[in-house]
């Protein structure tokens, strides 16, 4: 790539660089068009480019860009450490493949979201991982990420026009039989009143795993209190801030099907608050078997995802996408497994 000079020596960016007393990244910059780069400096740029005649050759430029481009991340809450895993296993296969993971996160805020996808986007990712907050528009993040930047939904759709991000892949949990699972375990353990805790309607994985504690418990024929659905934020402080709204009903559950491992870590402190210790007065399980859940006190019950694979997987999806543009949308739904700890012991009467 470059010119060749009276002399013979083709010209550089490093050449360009020096020229005008800019880093050879800017350069880069400039000769791909990207709206980082002042418009001071780019002109003294393009200027230099004119007086050494440089010439750019950009299919060569794009044939080492696809090793060289970012792909980002945008999750709905990092400070759950299953999404630090989940980023974790995404950066490994993403860096390994060439790519500089750009990573955000939102908070579960819809205008956050906003923000930082359109913050991202002025850096020309090759393509989108996104766990969605929870409401996400689909209108609205079209908007943010264009027609044509590949995305991933990482276990969550998104409301609104679907139909607009219909040829957005998709990898999701089984959420639905996770929690039917966790659900029959407690059932066969020998508990009846049995409560879903955590999580907001607004979710479409709290709502899927919602819907397979419910299946369970018909199939049981067991009753869902009306203190039996508990909503908090997925995270460990607001699930032992709702904690009293299990009790506050005169019959009282026994067990809950906890949204996540943060609720469920959490709700084990609101239960130390009343003075009732988890895994012998109140059985619960958590879903994603973050590396906490194997070592609490007592050991978490969860549906096993393995968050790092999943990241791993979530990343070789999007580079397939980059691969082969072209192709139909695909939805993955990665299966889940029971984790049978301490922490969903029968009750306590019996």
């Amino acid at each position: 790539m470059g010119n060749t000079s009276p002399v013979g020596r083709k010209v550089t960016l490093s050449d360009i660089a020096a020229g005008c007393d800019v880093s050879r990244a800017t350069v880069s910059l400039v000769l791909r068009g990207s709206p980082l780069v002042n418009k001071h400096t780019r002109a003294r740029v393009e200027e230099e480019l004119r007086r050494q005649g440089y010439v750019y050759n950009r299919a060569a430029a794009n044939l080492r860009r696809r090793t060289s481009s970012s792909i980002a991340l945008v999750l709905n809450d990092l400070a759950n450490p299953f999404f630090a895993e989940f980023a974790a296993g995404v950066d490994e296969i993403l860096g390994n493949a060439g790519y500089v993971t750009l990573l955000g996160s939102t908070s579960e805020s819809t205008e956050r979201e906003q923000a930082v996808l359109g913050s991202l986007m002025e850096h020309g990712p090759a393509g989108i991982i996104l766990s969605p907050a929870e409401g996400s528009d689909a209108a609205q993040l079209l908007a943010a990420v264009g027609a044509t930047t590949p995305v991933l939904l990482f276990n969550r759709e998104v409301s609104g026009n679907t139909a607009a991000c219909a040829h957005w892949d998709r990898l999701t949990l089984d959420n639905q039989r996770g929690a039917r699972l966790a659900t029959e375990h407690l059932i066969g353990q020998g508990h009846q009143r049995i409560a879903f805790y955590g999580g907001h309607g607004g979710s479409s994985s709290c709502r899927q795993r919602r819907a397979g504690y419910t299946e369970a418990m018909q199939a049981a024929g067991l009753p869902i209190e009306p203190n039996g659905m508990v909503e908090c934020l997925p995270n460990r402080l607001d699930a032992v801030a709702q904690c009293e709204q299990l009790f506050a009903g005169n019959a009282a559950p026994t067990a809950a099907v906890c949204y996540n491992d943060a609720v469920a870590l959490g709700l084990m402190l609101g239960l130390h608050q009343r003075g009732l210790q988890p895994g012998r007065d109140f059985a619960l399980t958590g879903f994603d078997d973050i590396a906490e859940a194997a070592v609490s006190a007592p050991p978490l019950t969860t549906l096993a995802v393995t968050p790092r694979a999943r990241g791993r997987q979530a990343a070789e999806l999007i580079l397939q996408r980059l691969q082969e543009p072209s192709s139909s949308s695909r939805q993955t739904i990665v299966p889940v497994q029971l984790l049978v700890r301490a922490s969903s012991c029968p009750p306590h009467h019996a």
